[in-house]
């Protein structure tokens, strides 16, 4: 439980991290991941997020040790059902799961016909993913934020036991970078800027 006392105080090295975070490579990473206990900071963390009505329209789900593997398996035997895809493509999906140590499922699930918006629940979820990025940064990880086609493709829905109202906002791979991090172009902020 936070202490309210904590709530809103000064943090300028809260800046820095915002100024240096930088998505890693999945595909490059490796362990160790975060502990347990650096895991629920983690998802802690992502679920401090405007949430108008406290709706807590998204969930976790929390893939590390065999599970990534069952995922990968999963994966591979979707693919294989549609047939024509070759070995390689399936060998790359069954790994997928194994590129780094733990990967953060974040579930929208926003809902139709409330008094709250679709959109402003849906952004709740982005701001999620956004929040795990922010945690693991600040405890020394890297992490990349996914969708590619298993956030969309609707077997992998039912498999993974969503309800139809719910939706793969997007699956967080978290480790240690296993290549230098180099900094990506970035907008010019003047061109993105008005004031009225």
């Amino acid at each position: 439980m936070v202490d309210a006392s904590s709530l809103n105080r000064p943090a300028p090295q809260t800046i820095d991290l915002l100024l240096s975070r930088r998505s890693g490579s999945a595909k490059a990473m490796t362990g160790p991941g975060p502990n347990p206990e650096e895991l629920r900071v983690i998802l802690q963390a992502g679920a401090r997020v405007p949430d108008h009505k406290k709706l807590f329209p998204w969930r976790f789900i929390v893939f590390e040790g065999e599970g990534r593997k069952r995922m990968g398996q999963m994966l591979g035997d979707i693919l294989c059902a549609e047939g024509d895809v070759s070995d390689e493509r399936v060998a790359m999906e069954r790994e997928r799961f194994r590129r780094a140590p733990v990967v953060i499922g974040v579930v929208s699930r926003a809902r139709e016909n409330i008094p709250i918006p679709m959109w402003e629940q849906e952004l709740s979820a982005g701001a999620v993913c956004q929040n795990v990025l922010l945690a693991a940064h600040a405890l020394g990880y890297v992490a990349n934020w996914i969708t590619e086609w298993y956030a969309y493709d609707p077997r992998v829905k039912e498999k993974l036991g969503l309800k139809p109202d719910e939706r793969i906002a997007g699956f967080i791979y978290i480790g240690k970078p296993g290549e230098p991090l180099e900094e990506r172009v970035r907008p010019d902020l003047d061109s993105l800027v008005t004031y009225f």
